[in-house]
C-alpha cells in the first residue's frame, strides 16, 4: 500500500510541475491564475498522500486544509482583481 501511495504522490508532483510550467508561459493572465489554482489543489493532495504515508494523517490533514482555504481565497481575489482591470478592489 505504501507503494502505491508514494507512486501516487510522484505522479501528482509531475503533473503539479506541468502545471508550474503553465503558471510560467501562458498565454493569458487568466490561464495562469487557474493553473496557480491547480498547483495549490495538486499541493492540497500531495499533502494528505504523505500524511497517510508518514501515518500522521490528523497532522497533516490540518495543514492541507489551511493551506487549501488560503489557495482558494487568494484565486479568486487575484481573479476579481485581474478581471477588473488591476482597479481597486
Amino acid at each position: 500500500m505504501n507503494s502505491f501511495l508514494l507512486g501516487v504522490t510522484v505522479l501528482i508532483a509531475v503533473l503539479t510541475a506541468i502545471s508550474l510550467y503553465r503558471v510560467a508561459v501562458g498565454k493569458t493572465i487568466f490561464d495562469r491564475i487557474i493553473a496557480a489554482g491547480l498547483v495549490g489543489t495538486n499541493g492540497f493532495i500531495i499533502l494528505v498522500l504523505i500524511g497517510f504515508l508518514f501515518q500522521r494523517i490528523d497532522m497533516f490533514i490540518d495543514i492541507a486544509i489551511a493551506y487549501a482555504l488560503l489557495n482558494f481565497v487568494i484565486v479568486i481575489v487575484l481573479g476579481k482583481y485581474f478581471d477588473r482591470g488591476g482597479e481597486r478592489l
